[in-house]
């Protein structure tokens, strides 16, 4: 989805002396990324949360984050590659491959 949607250029963190540390990998952020939300989606679970509240929350924040960076037609344009992708299995995670 990167190439998709490229990021602004960003500085990464400082230092204690104030100089710009050398910057995750796009890989250790997705991997960062993915185990902080994971971690936050049991923390609700665990509070009562229903998981379909969680998960169409979830979908919403994420839209509405890509419309505010991107735009409404850019993110509609990705959001009808998505029933093609769910039907794919790209996002089953316990599927059994044949």
């Amino acid at each position: 989805m990167a190439e998709d949607f490229p990021g602004d250029a960003s500085f990464g963190p400082l230092d204690e002396d104030g100089y710009e540390t050398s910057p995750l990998s796009e890989t250790e952020q997705r991997r960062m990324a993915l185990q902080n939300l994971l971690d936050a989606w049991d923390e609700s679970l665990g509070e009562g949360v229903d998981a379909d509240i969680l998960a169409t929350t979830a979908i919403f924040a994420a839209l509405s984050d890509m419309v505010e960076a991107y735009g409404e037609e850019p993110v509609a344009e990705m959001a009808t590659g998505l029933a093609d992708r769910v039907r794919q299995g790209e996002f089953t995670l316990n599927r059994t491959l044949n």
